[in-house]
């Protein structure tokens, strides 16, 4: 058997009746789907299935003030064909449950009836496609476990298994099979009274149902701005946690700055000499920045780690858009830092023309080699440090440094920054505030001073 067996909920009402439903006051929510009237030459196909919408037909021999819904399979494979069969079920005034033989015991379709039962609506049961053989005791069955829920005064209708109703035939049902079913619901849309009973009954029991339902709700509610609040505080908490470990731990934090070189040190007019090495690059990925690293899929297992004993690779647990956020990062800031010791060179160089002082000025590629070594370096960063002052001069040098210092460290922020915000994003965006909270209780409060 297909299923789900019904995409596009049905209404089916009496021609006279089409303009209550042709209109959006009924089921505003699903746009209008209509079918072209058939004829024996040219025949309608079923239309394909339409999301959000409701097919409105008409039949003659239906009575007046009677309007059939067919909803969707309430356990649907279709999570969206559940909701919605549950949406139209609330919407109705009389609620058919139709069950068959093989099926009359699962659970879903005893949690809408349970449902209805809290909710006191007007129900009827159907149990269809019962074979004749067995039609007396699944009947029995089926009222024993109606009544051990205390639902056995819900009118119950059986229908047995017929060609039509497996395949054969027109696949309509002959009507004195369902003639008690028909006369049934017949009689709720004739009688003013039955019809006015059997909606007053319904509206009367959800209203009743909100009683409890919306303190539920209201507690659900407050309970989910808690968590988002929560959720929220851990991933903020992690990533500032994470950034003063950082400046704790980072050779480019103002407490950890390499000594300089004594005041009677040589300054860049007495040397011109490479630093050891290979002074002109400047490390790929700064330890600060690559130890950024992501443990988990967890927003608390972010943990930005700093490393001093020299590059290694990036390790991002998998995460190949982490490393390569993070690695955009790490070539700005050495572009950045490369203009910076560029901007200290031509400082250095101003004092003098002379063609002997331009000899002995660093060469920027060197400086900002060195600069890199001495905030980066881990255990030779003092000695990076010591060759800059020399270069430089002990107070250049320092100055740089600190520049360079606060460049690292507001670049480490930055990333981090933009990771924990980018980890905040589907929460955010969720858009869990505590008003709903408030308006449900007040809604509660008018609700039962109108009662």
């Amino acid at each position: 058997m297909l299923r789900p067996t019904t995409r596009t909920p049905v209404l089916v009402c009496h021609p006279e009746d089409h303009h209550w439903f042709a209109g959006m006051r009924v089921l505003p929510q699903l746009t209008r789907v209509w079918l072209p009237q058939a004829d024996e030459d040219h025949p309608v196909d079923e239309p394909p299935a339409e999301e959000n919408a409701l097919r409105v037909e008409t039949a003659a021999s239906l009575p007046r003030g009677l309007a059939l819904l067919d909803a969707p399979d309430i356990d649907s494979l279709v999570v969206e064909n559940r909701l919605l069969a549950a949406e139209l079920i609330c919407a109705a005034d009389i609620w058919v449950m139709v069950t068959t033989a093989s099926r009359y015991a699962d659970a879903v379709p005893w949690h809408l009836l349970r449902t209805a039962k809290e909710y006191d609506a007007t129900l009827v049961t159907v149990l269809d496609r019962v074979p004749h053989q067995v039609i007396g005791e699944v009947s029995r069955q089926y009222g024993a476990l109606l009544d051990k829920a205390g639902l056995g005064h819900v009118p119950r209708f059986t229908i047995p298994e017929l060609p039509e109703s497996t395949g054969g035939g027109s696949g309509l049902l002959p009507e004195n099979a369902v003639a008690e079913l028909r006369g049934w619901l017949a009689h709720r849309a004739l009688d003013p009274a039955a019809r006015q009973q059997a909606a007053d009954r319904t509206a009367s029991g959800v209203i009743d149902s909100l009683d409890a339902r919306l303190p539920e709700l209201a507690g659900a509610v407050a309970a989910q701005y808690a968590t988002a609040v929560r959720l929220g505080g851990v991933v903020e908490a992690t990533y500032r946690e994470q950034g003063k470990r950082v400046r704790r731990t980072s050779a480019a934090a103002p407490s950890s700055r390499a000594t300089p070189a004594p005041a009677g040190a040589a300054t860049p007019r007495q040397h011109r000499r490479r630093a050891p090495g290979r002074p002109g690059r400047i490390p790929r990925r700064p330890p600060a920045l690559r130890g950024l690293r992501r443990r988990g899929t967890r927003p608390g297992h972010l943990a930005p780690r700093t490393r001093l004993r020299g590059p290694r690779p990036l390790r991002a647990g998998g995460d190949r858009e982490t490393a390569e956020r993070i690695g955009v990062e790490v070539r700005r800031w050495r572009r950045v830092l490369e203009e910076l010791a560029e901007e200290e060179v031509r400082e250095v160089e101003r004092p003098s023309g002379s063609r002997a002082a331009r000899a002995a000025v660093p060469e920027p590629d060197t400086v900002a080699a060195l600069l890199a070594a001495s905030l980066l370096g881990g255990r030779r960063a003092r000695a990076a440090g010591e060759r800059l002052a020399e270069l430089l001069g002990a107070q250049a040098a320092l100055r740089l440094r600190d520049k360079g210092g606060e460049l690292v460290l507001s670049y480490v922020d930055r990333v981090l920054h933009a990771e924990r915000d980018r980890r905040l994003a589907p929460l955010e965006a969720l858009d869990v505030t505590p008003e709903p909270q408030a308006e449900l209780i007040a809604a509660l409060s008018v609700l039962q001073k109108e009662k």
